[in-house]
C-alpha cells in the first residue's frame, strides 16, 4: 500500500503577461526564476478570455458525450494523436489512468483522425482556433526562455513552428470519470498517476471547482515518482493557465530549469475532494521532428525532436516494464507464502 500523502502549501508563482512588449524583461526574469525553482507557475492576463476557455470546454464535452463506437473511429495512433480510453498506464502506478482523452495536432499527424463534420459540426475549426490561441501564448514564453538561456529571441519559436508538417505540438482534451462518493474507491484506481511531461512546456487549462491536480517539484523529490514525498494541491482558478516545465526544456537548458512531478489525485475525502467528472485541457509544446535540441552549454549530445520524443517513450516503456515485473514479483511471493 502506498504511504499516506504528506502535503505542504508551497507558493506557486503567478505571472502576468499584461503589456508583454513593454514588460518583457520583467516577465523574463519572473519566468526564469519560476523555471529554476518550482518548475510550475500560473499565467494570468495571457490574452485568452475566460469565455473562450469555457467555450472550448463545452466543445470538449461534446466530443466525449459521443458513443464510444463513434470516438473509436479516430483511435490513438503511434503519432501521438487520436482518442484513447483507460489505455494510458503510468510507470508510477502500473495501472491505467481512469480517464479518456483525445489528442489533436496541427499537422500531417492528424490525417484521418478528425471526425466528419456532420458528426461534430464546427469541432475541427473551433479546436484549431483555440490551439492557435494557446500557441500564441506559448510563443511569448518561448521568447522569454530563449532570452534567459542566451539564445536568439525566435530560437524556440522556430523549433516549434506549428505551420510545418513536421510539428508535434498537441492539444489533449481530458475527461476523468466521476467517482461514486458513497462507495470505497477501488484498489488500484488512479485518475492520473505521478509523472513528468516530456515536452518543452505544458499549458494546462482547468475548470474552477474541479480540483485534483497536485505537484511535487522534481528538485525536492527524493523517492521514485515523488511517492512518499511532500505534495502541494493546485486549486483551479477561473481563466488561469497552469504551466509546467517538461523534460525537453530541462534538457535544453542543461538542467537549469526543472521538470516537475505532478498527478491528478483520486478523490477519497467526501466534502474535500472533487468526485464529479473532471475536464481539463493540456497544450503540450513539442518541437518539430527535425528541430535540433542542445543546451547552451552542450551538456548533452545534440538530438532531433523525433529522437528526443522516441527516447522519452522508450524510457517510459522501460520503466513501465520494470514496474510490472515488480508487481508480478510481489504477487508471486504472496501466492507462494499462502500455499
Amino acid at each position: 500500500m502506498a504511504p499516506e500523502t504528506k502535503y505542504t502549501n508551497r507558493t506557486i508563482p503567478k505571472i502576468s503577461l499584461a503589456n508583454f512588449d513593454t514588460r518583457i524583461d520583467e516577465i523574463t526574469q519572473q519566468l526564469v526564476s519560476a523555471a529554476e525553482t518550482d518548475g510550475f507557475f500560473g499565467l494570468i492576463d495571457h490574452g485568452i478570455a475566460l469565455e473562450e476557455i469555457e467555450h472550448m470546454f463545452d466543445t470538449s464535452a461534446s466530443f466525449f458525450a459521443l458513443p464510444d463506437s463513434e470516438k473509436a473511429k479516430v483511435p490513438f495512433s503511434h503519432l501521438n494523436a487520436g482518442w484513447e480510453k483507460n489505455a494510458q498506464i503510468r510507470p508510477s502506478t502500473g495501472q491505467p489512468d481512469q480517464k479518456e482523452s483525445y489528442q489533436m495536432q496541427f499537422g500531417a499527424n492528424m490525417d484521418g483522425l478528425w471526425l466528419p463534420e456532420d458528426v461534430l459540426p464546427g469541432f475541427k475549426e473551433e479546436s484549431l482556433g483555440f490551439m492557435k490561441k494557446a500557441q500564441a501564448v506559448s510563443e511569448k514564453l518561448m521568447v522569454c526562455f530563449a532570452r534567459g538561456l542566451g539564445f536568439e529571441d525566435d530560437y524556440f519559436v522556430k523549433a516549434h513552428d506549428v505551420s510545418r508538417r513536421e510539428t508535434q505540438t498537441v492539444l489533449r482534451l481530458l475527461h476523468y470519470f466521476g467517482v461514486d462518493e458513497t462507495l470505497p474507491v477501488p484498489e488500484g484506481y488512479y485518475r492520473a498517476g505521478a509523472h513528468v511531461d516530456w515536452d518543452f512546456i505544458t499549458l494546462l487549462f482547468q475548470r474552477a471547482g474541479q480540483s485534483g491536480l497536485e505537484i511535487c517539484p522534481g528538485r525536492e523529490a527524493s523517492t521514485a515518482f515523488g511517492i512518499g514525498d511532500t505534495w502541494t494541491k493546485v486549486e483551479p482558478a477561473p481563466g488561469e493557465i497552469v504551466c509546467n516545465i517538461g523534460d525537453l526544456l530541462m534538457s535544453w537548458s542543461d538542467d537549469r530549469f526543472k521538470s516537475t512531478f505532478h498527478r491528478v489525485k483520486t478523490p477519497s475525502v467526501v466534502g474535500e475532494d472533487y468526485f464529479g467528472p473532471r475536464y481539463s485541457m493540456a497544450f503540450f509544446n513539442q518541437p518539430c521532428t527535425d528541430a535540433v535540441i542542445q543546451g547552451p552549454g552542450k551538456k548533452y549530445p545534440a538530438v532531433t525532436g523525433r529522437e528526443f520524443t522516441q527516447a522519452a517513450m522508450n524510457r517510459n516503456f522501460a520503466a513501465l516494464k520494470k514496474r510490472k515485473e515488480a508487481l508480478q514479483e510481489v504477487k508471486d511471493n504472496f501466492v507462494a507464502a499462502s500455499a
